[in-house]
Order: structure tokens, then C-alpha cells, then sequence
């Protein structure tokens, strides 16, 4: 008889040295899964305690496959299983002129958010094993046409449907994609916003509804619930009555500002 000693499961978080990833890192740590925490600052990853940091900018593809090397290494040396994957690293910017389209930024937003995005795919998706699950972090911004969020609403829109066309190919492989999408979340990210943020939540309390999301492996992850469902619900009206209610809005911050 063969005895084959069972191998710990691992999860590996991009974004990890600050906000929700960080968030998600140590709450992954509680529930005792091995946390491998990716980010560009070696240091801001150190200070997670009990986590494997990998270093890394994810805008760099000859550095990912780098650290999906130093991945596999990890993997086979620790016994290690990897279960979940979360692409959760990227940015926001906005552009505050639609007429004088700033295209240097919305190439700036779309090459982080989804192009780094391919690069990750590409490396880590080979060392998943089966049953596992993969996360993407989109957002509910892509419920709706909201202002100044052309690079940012078209990063997560394309992300969106990046996880519904992979979810179809990868299920011959027994990996399940999960989409998530936060409404607004308290991190040094969208501290930078300079508009209201309704129902609001801490990093902690998105780390947790995205790890139970996971472990039920939900096609969608989608919070805080009262939030999104209503966006879920406004994106039904005619999108004219909804132009016309977002521009008025719109517009009356602008006046605020001014």
C-alpha cells in the first residue's frame, strides 16, 4: 500500500500589502490555509504575520513568471496544494473631462487592471489544481454607467466578462472562477475619492464575504448586499432614464465643487 500524505492548502492574494488584499491575507491565515502575499512592497508584506511574501509588480510580465517560478518552488517544497488564487491587485483613476479624453491615463488603468491581469492568468492558472478556485476582483461600478469612470468601469467591465468566459473554458478542468465585486470599501484607495461613498464597509468585512464566497465557490461575489442589489436593480430602467438621473447627479456635484 501507498500512503500519500495529504498537502496543505494555500492561497495565493495579488494586491497584498495594503486595503482588502491585506485584509484578505490575514483573514486567510485564521481560517488555516498557507497565505502567499503578493505585492510590489516586500516590506508592507512582511508585516503579515504567519504569510509567504512574493514580491513582484504584476505589470511586469518577465517578474510574474519570475514569481510563478519561485511559486511552483514553494508549492512542491512545502507540499502545498494551491485551492484559490485572487487577482486583486490594481488601481482607480478617473477622468474629469470626458471632452478632452485623457488617454495616456485610461491606458494607465487598463494595463494595470487588466492587462497585469493576462500576465497572472498566464503564469499561475497552470499550477491551480483541480477543485480550485479562482477569484477576480472586479466591481460593482460595472452595474452602472457612472461618471468619470470610463478607464475604471471599463477595467472592471472587462474583467466582468473576462471571469464569465473563463468560468465556461476552465470547467473541464474542474476550476471554478469567482467574480467579485465590492461595493465601497474603506482602504488607503478609495480614501483618495472625493465623493460620498454609501454603506460603506471596513477591508475586514469584505475579506470575510470574500472568503466565504470562495469556499462556496459563488460565480458572483457581490456586497455589501443592501448596496449592490440596489444597483442591481437601477441597472433595469431604461438607460435614458438613467443617463438623465446620473448626469443630473452628476452635475450637481460638479456645481458643489465649484
Amino acid at each position: 500500500m501507498v500512503m500519500t500524505t495529504a498537502k496543505t492548502p494555500a492561497v495565493l492574494i495579488t494586491g497584498a500589502s495594503s486595503g482588502i488584499g491585506f485584509a484578505l491575507a490575514e483573514y486567510y491565515l485564521t481560517q488555516g490555509m498557507q497565505v502567499i502575499a503578493c505585492g510590489r512592497n516586500r516590506e508592507a508584506l512582511q508585516n503579515i504575520s504567519g504569510a509567504t511574501p512574493l514580491a513582484f509588480d504584476i505589470t511586469d510580465n518577465a517578474q510574474v513568471q519570475i514569481a510563478a517560478t519561485e511559486l511552483k518552488r514553494l508549492l512542491l517544497d512545502n507540499h502545498w496544494q494551491l485551492q484559490h488564487v485572487i487577482l486583486n491587485a490594481g488601481s482607480c483613476e478617473y477622468i474629469d473631462d470626458a471632452l478632452h479624453f485623457d488617454s495616456a491615463l485610461f491606458a494607465r488603468v487598463i494595463n494595470t487592471n487588466v492587462i497585469a491581469m493576462g500576465y497572472c492568468l498566464e503564469h499561475f492558472l497552470p499550477l491551480l489544481s483541480r477543485g480550485a478556485q479562482l477569484g477576480l476582483m472586479s466591481s460593482s461600478a460595472t452595474y452602472l454607467p457612472f461618471p468619470r469612470a470610463e478607464a475604471y468601469g471599463a477595467s472592471k467591465a472587462a474583467i466582468s466578462y473576462l471571469g464569465r468566459s473563463l468560468r465556461v473554458d476552465l470547467a473541464e478542468h474542474d476550476i471554478g472562477v469567482s467574480v467579485i465585486c465590492p461595493g465601497f470599501v474603506k482602504t488607503p484607495l478609495t480614501d483618495k475619492n472625493d465623493f460620498a461613498m454609501p454603506m460603506q464597509i471596513t477591508a475586514q468585512q469584505a475579506a470575510v464575504a470574500i472568503y466565504n464566497g470562495m469556499q462556496r465557490q459563488r460565480n458572483e461575489i457581490h456586497f455589501p448586499g443592501k448596496f449592490t442589489w440596489l444597483l442591481k436593480l437601477a441597472s433595469l430602467l431604461p438607460e435614458s432614464l438613467l443617463v438623465s438621473l446620473l448626469a443630473k447627479k452628476n452635475n450637481k456635484n460638479s456645481t458643489k465643487d465649484d
